[in-house]
């Protein structure tokens, strides 16, 4: 997601169902199927043990999840690391399989800038697909998702967010023998007065731009 050379390690880590699809129990190329669950054992990656797991919700699964671990570039001398991301697709699975779709860096290194980059790199990508397609797909224009990612490397967790999940990272307590649930980010959703101040002056005519609907705060009265 950064723009430059690409990375494929190992395919995304997703499993969408479709409709009329036996969801009986069984293994998947990728995973294990349980019903509506299907999940991916624990295994190791380049910066430890990881697993993952989906339940669908609806026929159509608009929310997409990757892993992929090994160098962050085309060239083995770079930094190796394991990548996780998380979209939450609305309106149809179109965005947040785009986003899915791969993982670029543009140099050697990792950072704080670097990750940013690639958010309003792959935005700005994903808008010119839709302004070239919405005239064949107005439904294009509609479909959305929001963009979770956590990157491990050299030592360092870099956690980015656009939209309103949330990174929650359970920490052992030696003293007390428990896992404390520490967020790690904040949500961005209209419900935020500073969400919708941002909004407001991205939009200043537009005075439906946030809308209070039934106690719940939304952009143009539709989603938060």
């Amino acid at each position: 997601m950064v723009s430059g050379s690409l990375m494929r390690m190992m395919p995304p880590c997703w499993r969408p169902s479709v409709e009329g699809e036996d969801l009986s129990r069984g293994d998947d190329a990728n995973g294990r199927v349980d019903g509506l669950l299907w999940y991916k054992d624990l295994g190791d990656h380049v910066t430890g043990k990881f697993s993952m797991a989906v339940i669908q919700a609806n026929n159509l699964l608009e929310d997409h999840s990757q892993l992929e671990s090994g160098p962050l570039s085309l060239y083995e001398s770079g930094p190796h690391g394991t990548f996780v991301g998380i979209y939450d697709g609305h309106g149809g699975p179109a965005t947040a399989s785009y986003y899915g779709a791969e993982f670029t860096t543009e140099n050697g290194g990792m950072s704080a800038d670097v990750i940013n980059k690639a958010f309003l790199a792959t935005e700005e990508d994903f808008l010119a697909l839709v302004r070239k397609q919405w005239l064949n797909d107005p439904h294009m224009a509609s479909v959305g998702s929001c963009c979770l990612v956590g990157i491990v490397c050299s030592g360092m967790l870099y956690i980015a967010n656009a939209g309103d999940s949330r990174v929650v990272l359970g920490r052992l307590d030696n003293t007390y023998k428990e896992v404390k649930a520490v967020p790690l980010s904040s949500e961005h959703n209209a419900s935020v007065e500073s969400v919708r101040e941002e909004l407001r002056s991205l939009h200043p005519n537009d005075p439906q731009i946030v809308v209070l609907k039934h106690t719940v705060w939304r952009v143009k009265g539709i989603i938060q």
